[in-house]
């Protein structure tokens, strides 16, 4: 089945689907290997402490696939910034920013806080600017600022919370009626009908997280992985860390684990999502040989 949405459009990837911006994991390979499997993939300058280093990722996604990337800047709250000595503000992002402009990065992603200086300035050498974001008003905002494109993380993911942040469903629907910029759903997809479901709801495109750190190509640990397959999504300790606002820097997986059953290469997992989702819309009477929300 073909695709087709404003963000397949926008970018020109097979499936709409992006990567999640990983730290720690969102290096070169897997996301060479997300691209090459159909969705668009984020390499995370965050796990790069100098721009040269980052330089160097670039060019190796570049050497392992010829499909568009993005590059992702997730930027410090200042209540978390003024924390640390070198904090990963706007400003430490600035020569990142020059080197993936300088590389032919076409598409740069935002995150965590406010960003407009580099998604601004991403957008003036010819680029698209996504943002991540949790709340609604903040995704108006960074509209009016000039985004491209808008991912909203529903409570179910993981990340940043916001004491204010609603559930993906909320999130989208609300989204789709007040926004005009493309919509990319995320928090807690993990499965066909979660992404069907976030097309219903609105969205553009989803984004995974969770659901493909338990792929071959993602570098987590093997014992990293067998514990998120293993996760109980209904154990106590583990919801209240998700729904009760109780991350803040703490590293774990969302909701989407409940749908993680193996370790599979991301191509298995990016067609078996496209082929499954193709079969549930003709159990529903779906006749087409493409799926059009443009």
């Amino acid at each position: 089945m073909k695709w087709k949405t404003k963000i397949t459009e926008l970018v020109g990837i097979k499936y709409p689907f992006i990567m999640g911006a990983f730290a720690g994991v969102g290096k070169a390979e897997f996301t060479a290997a997300f691209c090459n499997a159909g969705g668009l993939g984020i390499l995370t300058a965050i796990n790069y402490n100098t721009s040269e280093k980052f330089r160097n990722a670039i060019k190796k996604v570049k050497e392992l696939t010829d499909k568009p990337f993005g590059v992702n800047f997730s930027i410090m709250p200042p209540t978390m910034a003024e924390r640390v000595p070198r904090p990963r503000n706007e400003n430490f992002y600035l020569e990142f920013m020059e080197v993936a402009i300088e590389e032919g990065v076409k598409i740069c992603t935002t995150s965590a806080y406010r960003s407009d200086v580099i998604g601004k300035r991403f957008k003036s050498s010819g680029g698209l600017w996504f943002h991540k974001c949790t709340l609604l008003k903040h995704a108006l905002s960074i509209e009016k600022l000039g985004a491209d494109a808008v991912t909203l993380v529903g409570i179910e993911g993981t990340g940043f919370k916001n004491p204010l942040q609603n559930t993906t469903l909320v999130n989208i629907t609300m989204a789709r009626k007040m926004l005009k910029i493309p919509i990319i759903a995320a928090g807690g997809i993990g499965d066909a009908r979660g992404f069907l479901a976030a097309m219903a709801m609105g969205a553009d495109a989803v984004c995974f997280g969770t659901a493909i750190m338990a792929t071959k190509e993602c570098p987590a640990s093997d014992t990293y992985k067998k514990k998120m397959i293993n996760q109980d999504i209904f154990d106590e300790d583990f919801y209240n860390q998700i729904y009760h606002h109780q991350l803040k820097d703490k590293s774990i997986w969302s909701m989407a684990a409940g749908h993680i059953k193996e370790i599979v290469p991301i191509k298995n997992f990016l067609d078996k999502m496209s082929s499954e989702a193709q079969e549930l819309l003709q159990s529903w009477g779906f006749k087409g040989s493409e799926f059009n929300t443009l």
